[in-house]
Formats: C-alpha cells, structure tokens, sequence
C-alpha cells in the first residue's frame, strides 16, 4: 500500500512538472512563435540589457528577463545577422533568477543555458559608452525589472539610440526596454518617443506581479512623454501579447514577445532595402 500511494504521488508531481509550463504556454505565456525563414547575413543586430542586479530596496536579485534577451538574440542570429551583446556598464549581465527556472524558462533560455558563444557575451558584455548606433541595422533594448533603474537614467544610452535612429536603424525593445527611449531626447529636449505609437509593459501588470517599487514605470512614463501608448489586455496581463510598428520604431508588451518584435524589426529592414532606403 505505501508503495502504492508512494507512486501515486511520484505521478502527480512528475505531471505537474511536465505540464505546468504546457499550460502557461497554452495561457499565452512565452508564446510560440513561428518565424519567418528570413535572410539578413551581412546585417548587425544589437541587443542591449541592464546593469542593476538589485530590486530596489527589497536586496532580491534581480537583473534582464531572460527570453526578453534570448529570444530576440536567437531570431536575430538564426536570420544570418552577426549579434552584439552589451549593457548599460558591460561586463556581466545580471540576469533575473527566476526567469531561466522551471515553470518560466522558455525554449530561447534552454538554448542559451546551453550556448558558450551568447554566455560569454553575457559573462563579458561591450558597455554602451563603447559603441556607436550607427554601426548597427537593428538595436533591441531587452526588459526585466533591472531596466527600471538604469535605462531612462544613462545618457549614453539615450545618445547610442540617437545615432541609431539617425543613421534610419530600426530601434526596438520589450516590456521595460522601451524606458530606454525615454534616454533619448533631441536638442531640444523632445524626447524621442513623443508623438509615436508604441507598447511596453502595463501598469496592469506591474501591478498584478506586486512589483510596484521600481523608480520607473513604462506605460505611465512612456505616456507622460507623449508617446501614444497600445496594448492589450488578458485576465492576466503576464499572458497579453502585442506588438506595434511605427515607421522603424517596433516595440513589444512583454516577455511573450521578444520573438515577434525582432522578426518585426527585420522586415521593416527588409522593406527598407527593396526600397532602396
């Protein structure tokens, strides 16, 4: 009977195991998607994450959420572009535990924990004040809490994506990435974003997950500098997907949507070239 009931609950939780992250997928969480065989070799990509490892006040470690870096970085790579890694200080990126851990890693993360080539260019990651936008076709700003602190206050951040859209780059980012926009203001102090259509992570949602500390806030700030904001909205906005392009600025509610964004981000490179600008 003990070894009955023994194996019963092995059962239980072996289904648990193995189905729970099934079900977050068919809820929508880190949602398949199924991109386009694209051709970009020659192209440079560039994908930039935080510095802060620390959320806040609380001392919990905290840093990029990985697919909002993992799954950008691999639709980049597997469409024949040469990937650059790089964070707002360099060196290590810090990256959210809870996001490469059972039930929230998604296939990108499981390639990543696999892949020496892309850890150690997180292990070792080019600083921003290092790097020139122009140089790059497709510049990526990829979220997680970290991105609160540290995006929206480094100014050569906010200089590096000037020089990427200036030289007609196509500029993008997830969840919290897009505070980075808010970095970059013209001369006259416009920020970059007034006027465009974008999404980034709901204030729902910063407020379903209790994490309400964070000294930005994408929706409301990314509203109060003008940009018009769009998104969409599920029972629970962790499970919302939506993608928006405005000319060569495409953006990404959440950490579902890293894969769209960057496949977004290509065609509109794509389109860009058969026109010939």
């Amino acid at each position: 009977m003990e070894w009955i009931i023994l194996s019963a609950v092995a059962g239980t939780i072996l289904i648990i195991w193995l189905g729970l992250p099934a079900l977050l997928g068919v809820m929508g969480l880190h949602r398949h998607f199924a991109a386009p065989k694209r051709n970009l070799k020659g192209k440079r990509a560039l994908v930039i994450a935080t510095s802060h490892d620390t959320l806040g006040e609380t001392g919990k470690k905290t840093g990029v959420f990985a697919s909002e870096m993992t799954a950008p970085y691999y639709t980049f790579l597997d469409a024949g572009m040469d990937v650059d890694v790089a964070s707002i200080k360099g060196g290590v990126i810090p990256v959210e535990p809870m996001s490469v851990k059972w039930p929230l890693k998604s296939e990108h993360d499981d390639r990543f924990l696999k892949d020496k080539d892309l850890r150690q260019k997180v292990a070792a990651a080019k600083s921003v004040s290092q790097l020139d936008g122009a140089q790059y076709d497709a510049v990526f700003l990829a979220g997680g809490w970290g991105a609160a602190f540290d995006f929206e206050q480094s100014p050569e951040l906010g200089r590096l994506l000037l020089q990427a859209e200036d030289a007609s780059a196509v500029i993008g980012g997830v969840c919290h990435g897009p505070l980075g926009f808010l970095a970059a203001r013209r001369g006259n102090g416009q920020p970059l974003v007034n006027g465009r259509t974008l999404t980034a992570v709901t204030d729902k949602q910063v407020g379903e997950l209790g994490i309400t500390h964070t000294p930005r806030h994408p929706e409301r700030d990314l509203r109060a500098a003008g940009a018009r904001f769009e998104s969409s909205t599920r029972f629970r906005d962790i499970f919302a997907s939506h993608v928006t392009v405005d000319g060569r600025l495409v953006t990404g509610q959440n950490q579902n949507d890293g894969a769209e964004t960057a496949d977004r981000m290509m065609q509109v490179i794509l389109d860009a070239s058969r026109k010939g600008g």
